[in-house]
């Protein structure tokens, strides 16, 4: 009795259809049709996915596909006394299992390429938390550092902090007319104010505006540095923080937004790839008729 399959033609048919996929894939790779970025923690991109990636991507599934399903009809032993009907049926299935052992070949090859697509969605929601966290970090290493200016490190907040000492052309005036200013702190001193001052920005980042303790103690932290007056000093550091506080939001807005693109176009790649497999399995399928009818002509 003659199987209704055959194993050795849907392998053969398998092989070649991997391996004329993965050949068009190496070369969309090297045309620059890839939709994956080669470097981690980088997930795929709208501006990269494009029409040519999607038409690429089709064009090597129903390839591969229809090669693969030809070659397992053709190649499929001949079923002796079988109605035609069945006959359909089984070259139908022969196409449909070389379509499906390729893909899990394939998959198994791709493993990397394909886990950055499928993965493309969670790496964009770290990478909103990670990022804000790490903003929140760097600013506040900015003054943990003891024995260096502020002016010295480094971080977001270390800037604000700095433009709050800043001395300006009326202090300096002041200052070569020989009026009475406060002597110079030592630069231990001014290091532990500014970091003072930074852990203070750092604990109200969250809030509306600063509390008016708070500003009346920077403020006077900034008057004895600078030789302004107390008013223009806590005006200063509302200004200061003010602006501290607008690029805090616009960076947090600007992570969420390159996430959330990062998602549509995880999601869109996913959907496009859904939609290829799915026509290979349709066109391997009828390629493997078309080789069963000629293999039996």
């Amino acid at each position: 009795m003659t199987s209704a399959v055959s194993w050795g033609a849907i392998a053969a048919g398998a092989a070649a259809g991997a391996s004329l996929s993965v050949i068009l894939l190496i070369l969309g790779v090297g045309l620059g049709l890839s939709s994956v970025s080669p470097w981690a923690r980088e997930g795929v991109s709208a501006a990269t996915f494009g029409v040519s990636t999607i038409v690429w991507l089709t064009l090597t599934q129903l390839l591969s596909s229809a090669m693969g399903g030809y070659l397992a009809g053709r190649l499929r032993t001949k079923w002796m006394d079988t109605h035609t009907d069945e006959v359909y049926f089984r070259d139908t299935a022969h196409g449909f299992l070389a379509w499906a052992v390729a893909s899990l070949a394939t998959a198994v090859l791709l493993t990397s390429a394909i886990g950055s697509i499928l993965s493309g969605g969670i790496q964009a929601g770290a990478s909103v938390v990670g990022g804000v966290a790490n903003t929140a970090t760097v600013a506040a290493g900015g003054f943990a550092a003891p024995g260096k200016m502020a002016s010295e490190e480094s971080g977001p907040m270390a800037y604000f902090v700095d433009s709050l000492f800043r001395r300006n052309g009326s202090a300096e005036a002041a200052s070569s007319t020989g009026a009475a200013m406060p002597a110079e702190a030592s630069e231990r001193t001014m290091t532990n104010e500014a970091a003072e001052v930074g852990r203070i920005f750092m604990n109200a980042s969250r809030a509306e505006r600063l509390p008016p303790e708070d500003i009346r103690y920077v403020g006077q932290l900034v008057a004895q540095r600078t030789a302004v007056s107390q008013q223009e000093a806590e005006k200063r550091v509302t200004d200061v923080y003010a602006r501290a506080q607008a690029k805090l939001h616009d960076a947090e807005v600007a992570a969420k937004d390159t996430a959330d693109k990062a998602r549509k176009a995880s999601a869109y790649a996913a959907l496009w790839i859904f939609v290829s497999l799915l026509s290979g399995a349709f066109v391997a399928s009828l390629a493997a008729t078309y080789g069963g009818r000629q293999r039996d002509a």
